[in-house]
């Protein structure tokens, strides 16, 4: 089945990009980042921010605009059964280059996943300018680390951004 990726959730003041592959089944459905309640992401976001967490997309949106954080997935659209990276086939990577001009302070990347550092750097020259850092992925099937551990690796997130 063909997947579209959602539009970037991003501001002038942006200062770090956080990327994931590409959108799963829940996410897309919901037309918001990280939808599927077994990912972890909102719940680490808010945690290494010090925030009561919330359900509300908007208030998660609000969160990662006062941090200067913007969301996007490194794939503009494939094929792929499922929400699985693994699946991914007949991949488009997204217009990076046009988001760099358009959002000039960006200088930090993140990615949500070895899988999605794996497709950006398959298909896109890294910038001079940007820092890239690679986070374990916030899924809920990545049952390699805890979520512990997950939101002490991700604590570089928030030290990044406290420093911009």
């Amino acid at each position: 089945m063909h997947k579209f990726a959602l539009p970037p959730l991003i501001h002038t003041s942006s200062k770090i990009l956080v990327l994931g592959t590409m959108p799963g089944e829940q996410s897309i459905a919901r037309q918001q980042y990280y939808g599927n309640k077994g990912n972890h992401f909102w719940k680490i976001i808010f945690m290494i921010f010090d925030k009561k967490y919330s359900e509300s997309y908007d208030d998660r949106k609000e969160l990662l605009k006062a941090n200067g954080i913007a969301l996007w997935n490194v794939l503009a659209s494939c094929m792929r059964e499922g929400s699985s990276d693994s699946k991914i086939k007949n991949e488009i990577v997204n217009d990076f280059e046009n988001l760099h001009i358009k959002y000039p302070n960006i200088r930090h990347v993140f990615f949500e996943s070895k899988s999605a550092a794996k497709f950006f750097y398959k298909y896109t020259k890294p910038y001079i300018t940007i820092n890239y850092h690679i986070l374990p992925s916030t899924s809920g099937l990545n049952a390699g680390l805890s979520l512990v551990q997950k939101i002490e690796m991700w604590r570089e997130l928030a030290e990044t951004a406290k420093k911009l």
